[in-house]
């Protein structure tokens, strides 16, 4: 059994399931803080009604959160040994500043938001759910400033000698502010705002299905579908931002999200196709002639670099690239077109009636999440082969003493664990759904 394989497969597994829930409870937290401010400022009881239900909803997904966040962590001394040593220094500072600014943050409010009701003053209440939010908030900042630094290295100096090689911080600031940080950041919270609206949009859609909770849902639709038409517009944005910054910093990365194999010549963008690695060409493709140079130079006749300015063993798996990407597009695009139509439809009061775009609604949560999945599958494995961009090869940072077989059994074993969270998640989730929003919260042992 191949140990590195094992290695891998285990990592992406258990990133895979965690990365369900912290874009959730990061998007969430803005509705959250949007739904209570309108309670405080109409006094309605709609929306102290509509606070609590997601209030509860976000306190599953914080719960599941935590646990897989966990399990996951410490897989970095168990199966990826060197690895750990050689990014102790840069890691360890990013996930001790996300421990100490942003979880203890997020939790310690969080027994108020969602205990707190008859306990403290509305605002007081409304102070503890901001900062739940700007909590969870924080917590991606240092992940992406960890994870972005690995793809961009910048604020360090190399120390050692051999296998006890380790990169240890010069520069603070240039770790947290390294070349593609801040346009990672940007991207992962519009996608992460988009998955917490669509969640929102989903179950007022099944309400409206089923003619209930009326008016809940229809004010639910009123926050959520800006806030989801905005994340979307972002996304596109920010996304642009980012393979800008992807073609000066990992310009082998940008040439296999499109496929450009030529080592210096103009580029085009391919709506969809087939990457043949061996040929070095994209097959049964629709492309755009020159836009890719178009989009990050301005110019559709400006060179780029392509993947045969590498050595075939710098180069990362092409076609999973290539289509883990495009599926990230075509599913950006479409919760776009998604948005615009529905808030249209909403501005002429008529969403409400358009029972096949509610049905859409419904499952058109899972969009953002199989998004968010993808684009963080295309940026890990477009890195490769390097763990830490130009520093460490991945084949050379996993635990060399771990055996397959332990491996195997683990990764056994997690899977049956998660598929019972996973299971689990969805029960509680639907059996929250099912039970709705509480009947209209009386005014009466809510302190004014």
């Amino acid at each position: 059994m191949d140990v590195f394989l094992l290695s891998r497969l285990q990592f992406a597994f258990t990133i895979a399931f965690h990365y369900i829930f912290p874009p959730l409870s990061i998007g969430l937290g803005v509705l959250l803080v949007i739904m209570e401010a309108r309670w405080l400022k109409t006094r309605d009881p709609l929306y102290l009604e509509m606070t609590k239900f997601w209030a509860r909803i976000f306190g599953l997904i914080f719960a599941l959160g935590v646990a897989s966040g966990i399990v996951m962590e410490f897989q970095f001394g168990t199966n990826w040994s060197i690895y750990s040593r050689y990014v102790g220094d840069v890691f360890g500072s990013a996930l001790a500043a996300e421990g100490i600014f942003a979880f203890f943050l997020e939790s310690g409010f969080l027994a108020i938001l969602l205990f707190g009701w008859n306990r403290v003053k509305p605002v007081t209440h409304f102070l503890a759910t901001c900062m739940v939010a700007l909590g969870a908030h924080f917590s991606a900042v240092w992940i992406i400033v960890a994870n972005s630094w690995q793809q961009t290295p910048a604020g360090h100096h190399i120390v050692g000698f051999g296998t006890g090689l380790r990169a240890e911080i010069v520069d603070f600031w240039q770790v947290v502010f390294n070349p593609s940080s801040l346009h990672r950041l940007s991207h992962t919270l519009a996608g992460a705002w988009q998955a917490g609206a669509f969640l929102a949009l989903s179950v007022a859609a099944y309400y409206l299905l089923r003619n209930k909770h009326i008016a809940f849902s229809k004010a639910t639709l009123r926050i959520a579908l800006p806030v989801a038409m905005i994340a979307s517009l972002l996304q596109l944005l920010t996304g642009h931002a980012s393979a800008s910054g992807v073609a000066r910093n990992q310009p082998a990365k940008l040439a296999a999200f499109e496929g450009h194999y030529p080592a210096s010549a103009p580029a085009d963008m391919y709506l969809f196709g087939w990457v043949n690695q061996e040929k070095e060409r994209v097959q049964l493709g629709l492309r755009i002639p020159g836009m890719l140079s178009w989009m990050v130079h301005g110019d559709s006749k400006a060179p780029l670099t392509g993947l045969q300015a590498f050595p075939p063993d710098d180069r990362p798996p092409v076609n999973l690239v290539f289509q883990t990407y495009h599926l990230m597009v075509l599913l950006g695009m479409g919760l776009i077109g998604l948005s615009l139509l529905a808030l249209l439809l909403q501005f002429r009061n008529r969403l409400s009636e358009q029972r096949w775009l509610l049905w859409i609604f419904v499952f058109a949560v899972l969009g953002p999440q199989a998004a968010n999945q993808l684009g963080w599958a295309s940026a890990e494995v477009g890195r490769q082969p390097w763990i830490v961009q130009n520093l460490l090869r991945t084949r050379d940072a996993f635990s060399p003493n771990v055996s397959g077989g332990e491996l195997l059994f683990s990764l056994v074993m997690f899977f049956i664990v998660y598929a019972l969270l996973l299971a689990l998640f969805i029960y509680l989730l639907n059996d929250k759904i099912q039970h709705g929003p509480e009947e209209r919260t009386s005014m009466e042992g809510h302190r004014a």
